[in-house]
């Protein structure tokens, strides 16, 4: 465990067949087998892996976790300093087990690490967390099952393997014995010109990429018609993308879940072609295989029937904790229910996501979670994107109010208004919305709500107030 004698069973099974495609290079399975198995002598007991996009990455991988090995990745983009300050921390922290120049490529124990995740990477050192091999192993078996992952799938995840979803997405796929595929980097006609010509069957990627990849398909007539799966993650998928990406690829099944990199995989849902969409909804469907989810208060007791509450997950594929960087509230346990301190609630057994309780608002009494609201908006005609935020208030304690980033023909106030009856309840209604030239986000990418109330506050020419 957890995928190594699985490559030596495809390379003995089926030793010509694709295992990987890499930046336009192919491996075999029994390619992608000597050539790890030639590397493992050379690679000691912790190897801090820190390439780009290549087919030399999944052979330094798999030989980076032979035995008892453990390998981190790291993310090239990142600066000279921060690489060598975890490194520096890795070999301080991570305990490494026996290892010999004589091992070979077959896979170690299943209750010691293999994995070093690390949480994020911008300015700041990232939290680092430990994981078993047993935990990966019945990871893959509880998405396979999930997701109906095949052996003649092709998979493209055309993002970085040095992040969790594309790595993850690579080892997956050679557990399974299905072709995995990726680019040296993310272009949109790359990876159009992948899904035409190599047999793309099962797209693993972000909502921000598969909403340019769809709008930018269907304006280029580019065929996704074989396409069958559609895997994203990150957050929940708002109506545009879902719309465009259901009539680019109108056979797919499209899966959104939830799930943290400490705690793996807590619940999804899967939307088969066909069926109508629920609009503007917080649901992220139903427990993976394997896994129990609870809402239990700050003092670890369940909640009331359908009251929020951190959720909490029990299953074999939590992590093992931190390395360092646990300040104590990142992962907490209640005995074996574990959570990472998001907030939702069960409805009929489907998990509703709220968002991070630091991202409340509170206003006039009642709790409003911006991503609720920000949803609500996406479903709006007109909305391109939208974030939500609470700015203080003498009456209210906070006031909930939103940036809107319109579509081709803009968008009122009045139209907003309208467009939330009977998505969003009133009391969590925005009082007052901007129209935003671009969308408030950190250095890595992420939507930031401070950013968003800085440009209001100090009249940032990338935001016009709308009005209420």
């Amino acid at each position: 465990m957890p995928f190594l004698n699985r490559i030596q069973r495809w390379a003995g099974e089926r030793p010509n067949d694709t295992a990987v495609v890499i930046a336009g290079r192919r491996l075999s399975w029994a390619e992608l087998r000597d050539a790890a198995a030639g590397q493992v002598a050379e690679t000691k007991a912790v190897t801090a892996l820190c390439e780009a996009n290549s087919v030399d990455f999944a052979v330094n991988y798999a030989a980076a976790v032979a035995g008892g090995r453990q390998c981190a990745v790291l993310d090239p983009a990142w600066h000279k300093h921060l690489q060598d300050d975890i490194i520096r921390r890795i070999d301080s922290s991570a305990l490494p087990a026996a290892v010999s120049p004589d091992d070979e490529l077959r896979d170690g124990p299943g209750d010691i690490t293999f994995l070093i995740g690390l949480t994020s990477g911008t300015t700041s050192v990232p939290k680092a967390f430990t994981r078993s091999r047993r935990s990966w192993q019945q990871s893959f078996d509880a998405s396979i099952e999930f997701f109906g992952l095949r052996q003649d799938d092709v998979t493209l995840a055309p993002g970085p393997l040095a992040a969790s979803l594309n790595l993850y997405a690579l080892s997956e796929c050679l557990y399974a014995g299905s072709e995995f595929q990726t680019l040296e980097h993310f272009d949109v006609g790359d990876v159009h010109s992948a899904i035409t010509h190599d047999r793309v069957t099962r797209l693993v990627l972000v909502p921000t990429m598969l909403r340019m990849l769809s709008e930018r398909g269907l304006t280029g007539c580019v065929d996704a018609s074989g396409v069958r799966t559609i895997i994203c993650a990150g957050s929940k998928l708002d109506a545009r993308t879902l719309e465009a990406a259901r009539r680019w690829a109108p056979h797919a099944t499209i899966y959104e879940y939830y799930g943290a990199s400490e705690l793996s995989f807590v619940s999804g849902a899967g939307l088969p072609a066909g069926q109508p969409a629920a609009v503007g909804g917080t649901g992220i469907g139903h427990p993976f295989p394997g896994v129990d989810v609870a809402i239990l208060d700050d003092d670890g007791r369940p909640v009331p029937g359908g009251a929020s509450g951190n959720i909490c997950v029990r299953s074999g594929m939590v992590s093992n904790g931190y390395l360092w960087g646990d300040d104590g509230q990142a992962l907490r346990s209640f005995g074996d229910w574990f959570t990472v301190g998001d907030q939702g609630y069960l409805e009929a057994g489907e998990l509703h996501i709220l968002g991070r309780r630091a991202d409340m608002i509170l206003t006039s009494g009642k709790n409003v979670y911006p991503h609720e609201v920000e949803l609500a908006l996406a479903a709006v005609p007109g909305v391109a994107a939208a974030v939500a935020a609470g700015m203080p208030d003498d009456l209210r304690g906070q006031r909930v109010v939103a940036g809107i980033v319109p579509s081709a023909g803009g968008v009122t106030a009045a139209q907003l208004r309208a467009g939330l009856e009977g998505i969003l309840p009133r009391d969590k209604r925005p009082l007052q919305y901007f129209v935003l030239s671009e969308l408030p986000v950190t250095g890595a990418g992420k939507i930031s709500r401070t950013m968003l109330l800085d440009w209001i506050h100090h009249h940032d020419r990338r935001v016009r107030n709308l009005g209420a």
